[in-house]
């Protein structure tokens, strides 16, 4: 090989694969790979995006000001012990950063989201996945994986890509079976799909005193904010201020901010979405059941279904313009992941699903 050579481990490396946008022949298919708020967002953010055109040529405000004030008055939050990325990817990526170098590791349900083990790998760090039974995060097992190397531990509530979750006792059991080096990453990004569910919490206010643990947030689901790019974290001052020093200054847009505050105040809207996933949901659960196919409960706004050949079945949605997340990428090859859409969308899914085969018996 010519030319500059990338550390150990960057060309092992697999890229991530986001769920597919586009189909050929079809000028707008319909997607539904990749958990997209299918109503938009808030009216009042885009007029926010909007106004903010023309402060284009301005650089963001490097601390997040008005966003930092505006979460931190709506969570009850310390507004230093906040953190700002692009999308909470990049807080990942930070935390990954800050905590973990060649001999280290980090420990991940076996179905863990692909960015984590990307952020990991890219520090030279080993990811080790826990055995994950029924497709459910095992408490005991993430814990039995932990050792004298590892630093960081990432779980979501819900989960991606099963939409799974945990009553939040075991993540209270989680961590208190961790050893106060040990970071709990606690990633949020559909906690506004859950709000309600019995045992169900977000974490924020747990955390408060807790000093190893970062519970990550995101615009991109329920908020409806997807192309701005803007994540959040919510952890310790140690936590927090390790990470301020590898962040990038101007990560969060001008326009992305001003949306995203306007999207903070418009409960009305996320309250409608997450209203929308849950009927969604059910209707699109009871009919992929009525087929004969097993789902996988979930708690966010998407269903995780298993197919005879998922493959076939990715095909056909397809052949009907319908884009739907085939998961042999998570080592899940027999199911599919369907984001929910619109009731017209849904409608449109469970007619083609009329087409394809039976599952198999789990």
């Amino acid at each position: 090989m010519t030319g500059p050579i990338p550390k150990p481990g960057i060309l092992d490396i697999a890229a991530y694969v986001p769920g597919r946008a586009k189909l050929a022949g079809v000028e707008r298919p319909l997607k539904l790979s990749a958990n997209e708020n299918p109503f938009g967002c808030s009216e009042a953010a885009r007029a926010a995006f909007l106004a903010a055109a023309s402060e284009l040529h301005l650089y963001p405000d490097a601390n997040t000001s008005r966003l930092r004030g505006a979460i931190a008055e709506k969570f009850k939050l310390e507004p230093e012990r906040l953190v700002f990325g692009a999308g909470s990817d990049e807080v990942f990526a930070f935390a990954a950063q800050a905590y973990l170098g060649p001999g280290d590791n980090a420990v991940q349900p076996q179905y863990g989201f692909a960015a984590w083990a990307i952020a990991v790998a890219a520090t030279g760090a080993r990811m080790k996945s826990a055995p994950e039974p029924d497709f459910v995060a095992d408490v005991d097992e993430i814990l039995a994986a932990v050792d004298e190397s590892t630093r960081v531990v990432f779980v979501a509530n819900p989960a991606n890509p099963t939409g799974t979750w945990l009553p939040f006792s075991e993540i209270e059991r989680l961590h208190a079976g961790l050893p106060a080096c040990v970071l709990l990453v606690l990633d949020g990004a559909y906690a506004e799909c859950a709000i309600g569910i019995e045992g169900f919490s977000d974490g924020l206010d747990w955390s408060r005193d807790k000093q190893n643990v970062l519970v990550t947030r995101t615009f991109s689901k329920a908020y409806g904010l997807a192309s701005l790019r803007i994540g959040w974290a919510y952890g310790s001052s140690s936590v927090v201020s390790a990470l301020d020093r590898i962040r990038l200054p101007f990560s969060v847009p001008r326009a992305g901010e001003a949306a995203a505050v306007a999207a903070l105040g418009d409960d009305a809207f996320v309250r409608r979405s997450v209203a929308a996933f849950d009927q969604g949901r059910r209707e699109l659960d009871a009919a992929l059941r009525d087929k004969g196919l097993r789902t996988l409960p979930s708690a966010t706004n998407f269903v995780t279904a298993c197919f005879d050949d998922a493959k076939a079945a990715d095909a056909t949605f397809a052949q009907h313009s319908i884009l739907v997340r085939h998961l042999a990428n998570y080592g899940m090859p027999d199911w599919l992941r369907i984001s929910i859409g619109t009731p017209d969308d849904i409608k449109r899914v469970i007619a083609v699903l009329q087409q394809v085969d039976p599952a198999k018996a789990p």
